[in-house]
C-alpha cells in the first residue's frame, strides 16, 4: 500500500496490483503508482509475444518521466494559458502524446515489438486546484465512487462506441456481426493520437478504480460498486477486485489500482472549492475574431485546408493556421 498525500484536505491512499489470469501466457498490463507526484496509470497491451508488456510499460514510464521533467515548470506556471485553456490539462495531454511517441518508436525500431500498443488511463491528484485529472486512450478505465454511486469518468475509444456516435442507426444484423471488444485508439498506433481528458473536483471520502478490461470487462458496475465500498484498504480491495474478475472467467490479464480520499478528522467533509472556479478566459483573438469561420470540418476536405462554415470566412492568417495545424495530421497523398 502507498500513502500520497501532500497538500489535500484529505490523505490520498492508492494500491494497484496485476494478474496474468487464467488463460494468457504474458502478463501485458502495467500499473503505475507515483505518489510523489499524485499520479496513477493503468495501460493494457497489445502485441503478443512480450511486445504488449513492453509497450504498456514504457508507456507509464515516459508519462511519468515527462511529469518529473516538468514539475519545477509546472508549479511555477499559471492555472491557465493566455489562450484561457488549463495548463494542468495540457501538461497531461502532451505526457499522453510524449508516449505515443516512445512506443511508435520501438515498435518500428524494432522487428520484435514491431505492431505494439497499447491503451492507457491516467490518473492525476493536483494538490493546488485540488482536481483530479483523467486523461485515457483506449479502454482502460476510471471509476469514481462517491458515497454510494459509481460512475464511469472514462467513455472506452471502442468499435461500438464509435457506431453508436456515428452509424446509430446501423441494422441490428449488420451491428451483431461486428467484434464487440475492439479498441479504436490506442499509443504507439500512428503518429498522431487523440485522448480524451477531463477534470473533476476532489471530495473527501472519494474512492478511484483505475482499471483494464480485463476486470471491467466481467465484473458488472454493481459488483464493482459494492468491493470499493466494502471497509478494507485500497489493497484489499484491488485484490478483491481481482478474484472476482477471476472467477467470472475472465480470459485476460486483469490491472486493478484503487486510489482512496481518506478523511481526515478535523477537515470537514466537503470538497475545497476549486482555483479554476472565478476564471474567464481572456480574447485574445482580436480583430480576426470577426472574420472567423463559425464551423471548422477537420475531416471534410479535398485538400490540405479544412472546410470552414460559411464557406467564404477566414482570413488568409486564419487559413494558413489551421492548414499548419491540420496539415501534420493527414496521411500522405501518394504521386
Amino acid at each position: 500500500m502507498n500513502d500520497a498525500s501532500l497538500a489535500f484536505p484529505f490523505r490520498v491512499v492508492a494500491a494497484g496490483l496485476t494478474d496474468i489470469g487464467r488463460i494468457r501466457q504474458h502478463n501485458e498490463d502495467t500499473v503505475l503508482l507515483r505518489n510523489d507526484l499524485n499520479l496513477f496509470m493503468v495501460a493494457d497491451g497489445a502485441g503478443g509475444h512480450e511486445a504488449g508488456n513492453v509497450a504498456s510499460a514504457l508507456a507509464v514510464t515516459t508519462v511519468a518521466h515527462y511529469f518529473e521533467e516538468t514539475a519545477q515548470r509546472h508549479e511555477e506556471s499559471p492555472l491557465f494559458d493566455s489562450f484561457g485553456l488549463p495548463m494542468s490539462v495540457r501538461r497531461l495531454s502532451s505526457a499522453l502524446h510524449r508516449a505515443n511517441k516512445e512506443v511508435l518508436e520501438v515498435a518500428v525500431a524494432s522487428n520484435r515489438h514491431k505492431g505494439m500498443g497499447t491503451t492507457i488511463v491516467v490518473a492525476w491528484l493536483e494538490p493546488r486546484t485540488c482536481l483530479l485529472h483523467v486523461g485515457h486512450v483506449g479502454d482502460s478505465r476510471c471509476y469514481r465512487l462517491r458515497g454510494r454511486h459509481l460512475e464511469a469518468l472514462t467513455q472506452d475509444h471502442s468499435l461500438i462506441n464509435e457506431v453508436l456516435e456515428m452509424r446509430p442507426d446501423l441494422d441490428d444484423t449488420v451491428l451483431s456481426k461486428l467484434p464487440r471488444h475492439v479498441v479504436t485508439r490506442a499509443l504507439g498506433m500512428g503518429e498522431s493520437i487523440r485522448t480524451t481528458l477531463r477534470s473533476y473536483e476532489l471530495a473527501p471520502g472519494d474512492k478511484y478504480l483505475l482499471c483494464s478490461d480485463g476486470l471491467h470487462g466481467l465484473v458488472p458496475d454493481h459488483q464493482i460498486a459494492e468491493a470499493l465500498a466494502i471497509e478494507r484498504t485500497p489493497e484489499e480491495q484491488a485484490r478483491l477486485l481481482i478474484e472476482m474478475a477471476k472467477e467470472a472467467g475472465s480470459r485476460d490479464n486483469i490491472a486493478a489500482l484503487v486510489i482512496e480520499c481518506e478523511p481526515l478528522p478535523e477537515i470537514l467533509l466537503q470538497p475545497r472549492k476549486s482555483s479554476y472556479g472565478d476564471h474567464s478566459s481572456p480574447d485574445l483573438l482580436g480583430e480576426a475574431a470577426d472574420d472567423a469561420p463559425e464551423i471548422v470540418l477537420l475531416d471534410q476536405t479535398d485538400d490540405d485546408a479544412p472546410a470552414m462554415v460559411p464557406a467564404q470566412t477566414g482570413t488568409p492568417s486564419i487559413r494558413n493556421a489551421l492548414v499548419g495545424f491540420i496539415g501534420p495530421m493527414r496521411p500522405h497523398k501518394k504521386g
